[in-house]
């Protein structure tokens, strides 16, 4: 099969996640960057992650830096486990 690539069934199924603001953000400018849905692009991050692999090229990760200043994204990984959220009740007061 050189040349061609193989095509898999899957089921997807409909999830509510909720995710950090800005992250969200950066998310959906690079997929609409790729022509892809934010779901095809968190998919191909996880099974690259889950491998161990980057699921970006160098100029990729050059435009996601670029699109996390735009968007204030200034979250790491080293802060991946660190983060909490405000009382949006609280907050609206």
């Amino acid at each position: 099969m050189v040349g061609r690539t193989r095509e898999l069934t899957i089921e997807r199924v409909q999830t509510g996640i909720r995710i950090e603001k800005r992250l969200l953000k950066v998310l959906k400018a690079l997929a609409e960057l790729k022509d892809i849905s934010v779901g095809d692009l968190l998919e191909g991050i996880v099974l690259h992650a889950f491998e161990g692999k980057s699921a970006f090229s160098a100029e990729t990760l050059r435009r996601i830096t670029e699109l996390k200043t735009i968007y204030g994204l200034t979250l790491g990984a080293a802060d991946s486990h660190q983060l909490r959220e405000t009382d949006a009740k609280a907050k609206a007061k």
